[in-house]
């Protein structure tokens, strides 16, 4: 499977449009940390290409891949930050008298359903708790603690034929026992921490935080670990010390797994 990272960001991207803090300044110049709301693009050999999350940044993801048309998504939550694109990419689909497939529990299609009643004329809604096939891969949600913002779903990826699982989980936080079963021998988890070491109350947070985040990786052991989901209080070029088996997603950064 071939992995991009289309975003890297939390709930407001960077740079923040108020803030001219050393990070934001940075990203506003161009550089390493420029971060999109936080989305992936998925290719599996013979399959159509799979969108996972669709935040308001969507069309300058597209853009910036060169893609005009998207045939289908997984969604994590319904979140305006992992939902927010839905809107254009449904108008995308009526303007050129398309259809689309949008895959989530169906919890998450509920509440999309809540927020854009109309969008199923163009996004046909797919429940996929008993999960799913993707090519080689069986593509399964389960639902983790996203703290004060309620609830998430992160995704199990596993290729029987060749041993190989990944996990997506990029907002959440305080996990379970059993919400943590699925992120034993993993050969990539990829991670939210939002902040290298987040500040506020522990009431008020909803993402890990780095130092949370390798503590979860050093109990959970997978081969290698991304962190995404960033804040503009993590800047990408800064040495955090990290084991050499993690390491911070890029905006743009491209794997194959």
């Amino acid at each position: 499977m071939n992995i991009t990272f289309l975003g890297t960001g939390d709930s407001m991207g960077t740079p923040r449009i108020y803030c001219d803090c050393f990070v934001c300044e940075e990203a506003r110049t161009g550089g390493n940390n420029i971060r999109f709301r936080s989305s992936l693009w998925l290719e599996a050999e013979g399959e159509e290409p799979l969108l996972l999350d669709c935040g308001p940044d969507w069309r300058m993801q597209m853009e910036r891949m060169g893609v005009r048309q998207v045939s289908q998504a997984l969604m994590t939550h319904a979140h305006f930050d992992h939902i927010g694109g839905l809107t254009e990419w449904a108008d995308s689909c009526r303007w050129t008298e398309k259809t689309a497939r949008l895959f989530a529990p169906q919890e998450v299609l509920n509440d999309i359903r809540i927020r854009f009643p109309w969008i199923e004329r163009q996004l046909i809604m797919n429940d996929n708790d008993k999960g799913m096939p993707y090519g080689k891969w069986l593509i399964t949600p389960w639902k983790v603690n996203h703290g004060k913002n309620g609830y998430s779903y992160a995704y199990h990826f596993e290729n029987k034929e060749e041993g190989t699982k990944w996990v997506y989980c990029s907002d959440s936080i305080h996990l379970t026992e059993q919400q943590k079963a699925p992120l034993s021998g993993l050969s990539l988890l990829v991670l939210g921490t939002s902040f290298a070491e987040e500040p506020y109350p522990m009431d008020t947070r909803s993402v890990y935080d780095m130092k949370e985040g390798l503590e979860l990786v050093e109990e959970v052991n997978p081969k290698a670990a991304l962190f995404t989901h960033l804040s503009h209080d993590v800047d990408v070029n800064k040495d955090y010390r990290l084991p050499s088996n993690v390491k911070l997603a890029l905006t743009g950064m491209n794997i194959v797994i």
